[in-house]
């Protein structure tokens, strides 16, 4: 935890900085398959973080549905701050349509922690495994360090808004380096410098450089 700490304030970013206490989650505890970090904000589900492919389809799930364990930490101001699925096969009643519809997602057992905030919007850390039982009381105190670091990065930042806007365009600049990588056979360096030339030159911002790329990938040929 002494080097996790190190590592983190070596970040550059609040984003760089989530992301990496998600990816320690998964290296550092026991059974755990993938690890997230969910904001709700306004009744809105924002992924501001993942390791893992699981992650991010359980969050767009509750924010579906406005229901499950990070929603229901969220109610309760002042009782428990964390909760644990031990088997997600069994039903469960606090969160059934919830929980039928993550059934076949892949996860056998989650648990999560509340993340404490000054603000209205509030955050969970996530842990999901494959198999069921996989997350005792023994791993609280590893969820609770990484949960705390979460929560000073996130006091850092100004808006959740703002770190949605990071993660969006991140995902957009992603994309639209692939279909210049595929299309141009270029390397990743290559790709990423040339949306940023194009920025740069006409003074336009590098996510809407990268949207028009991804636009004009799905428009019909002349």
């Amino acid at each position: 935890m002494a080097v996790l700490a190190r590592d983190l304030l070596a970040q550059d970013s609040v984003q760089a900085t989530l992301d990496e206490i998600s990816a320690a989650a998964v290296r550092l505890v026991d059974g755990c398959d993938a690890a997230g970090i969910l904001a709700v904000r306004k009744g809105r589900a924002v992924t501001l973080a993942s390791c893992g492919d699981m992650v991010q389809a359980y969050d767009r799930l509750q924010g579906e549905l406005g229901e499950g364990p990070c929603f229901d930490l969220a109610r309760r101001k002042d009782g428990e701050r964390v909760y644990r699925i031990g088997d997600m096969s069994q039903p469960q009643p606090a969160w059934q349509r919830f929980a039928e519809e993550a059934r076949g997602l892949g996860v056998g057992s989650m648990t999560g922690v509340l993340l404490y905030t000054d603000n209205e919007d509030f955050g969970a850390l996530n842990l999901y495994s494959r198999r069921s039982g996989a997350f005792g009381k023994d791993i609280e105190t590893a969820g609770w360090l990484l949960a705390s670091h979460a929560a000073v990065a996130l006091a850092s930042a100004r808006t959740i808004d703002q770190l949605e806007h990071a993660v969006e365009t991140r995902h957009a600049v992603g994309e639209a380096m692939g279909i210049l990588r595929e299309r141009h056979q270029l390397s990743e360096e290559d790709a990423f410098n040339v949306l940023r030339n194009i920025s740069q030159h006409h003074n336009i911002k590098l996510r809407d450089v990268a949207q028009r790329v991804r636009s004009e990938s799905t428009e019909p040929p002349a």
